[in-house]
């Protein structure tokens, strides 16, 4: 299950797990213009780790989602190249 939430700056998108226990604990993405954070609370260092991407990283992390193993690169014409 997810929720989508539009904020001033950013969209909010919370990420629940559902599955077979043992339940993660939920990821909250907060996508603004010049970044991406991922949010999950650690409940055995009891904080919250952060992992900012770039647009690009998070654009790379999208299409290597559905790519076999290699090392790609996105070039500007939009073709991959391997």
């Amino acid at each position: 299950m997810f929720s989508i939430e539009h904020e001033f700056d950013s969209t909010v998108i919370t990420l629940v797990d559902e599955g077979e226990k043992p339940l993660q604990e939920d990821v909250v993405i907060n996508n603004f213009a010049e970044c991406v954070t991922l949010e999950q609370f650690d409940p055995r260092t009891e904080q919250v780790q952060k992992i900012t991407l770039s647009p690009e990283q998070v654009r790379d992390l999208a299409a290597a989602l559905d790519l076999p193993e290699g090392v790609y690169q996105i070039r500007e014409t939009g073709s991959w190249g391997a």
